[in-house]
């Protein structure tokens, strides 16, 4: 379905001529395709999982919003803008995020339920966040609410 989405997408904008848009597109969509030849070399026929694509579009994310640092400190301000058009672009394809109240509730809920005792159950909790929460929630908020509950 979200692949369709990607297409569909890509296809609007080719029309729309919109440029930042169809180049945004194009980047998804080929890191997508990088993705499922890697995963068909490992006997996945159909290639990655809904899943597996919000995981990797949040890295899409992650990685902007990194350069988007970059950039200012560099005094580059219209690479930046650049960089901040293609978030706005991905962010269409990922669902509702979790606003920081959701992720500390939902944190303290999953430690609850595995009954996390200490920082050794740290990836036991991250994993149960990923498997239920994968594209709403930013994990590198996620790890610093848990570490504080389980410390």
């Amino acid at each position: 379905m979200l692949r369709q989405q990607l297409n569909d997408a890509l296809k609007a904008a080719m029309k729309a001529q919109d440029k930042r848009r169809v180049s945004t597109l194009r980047l998804i969509l080929a890191a997508l395709k990088d993705r499922d030849i890697a995963a068909r070399s490992g006997d996945n026929g159909d290639g990655i999982s809904e899943t597996d694509i919000l995981g990797m579009l949040q890295t899409m994310i992650r990685q902007r919003q990194d350069s988007t640092e970059q950039f200012k400190q560099g005094g580059r301000k219209d690479l930046a803008d650049k960089e901040q058009e293609e978030i706005a672009v991905i962010q269409d394809f990922l669902p509702d995020q979790l606003d920081e109240g959701e992720v500390g509730e939902a944190c303290r809920e999953v430690v609850a339920e595995l009954e996390a005792g200490g920082l050794k159950d740290m990836g036991r909790v991250m994993g149960e966040l990923k498997s239920r929460y994968t594209g709403r929630m930013d994990f590198s908020k996620a790890s610093a609410a848990v570490k504080e509950l389980l410390s």
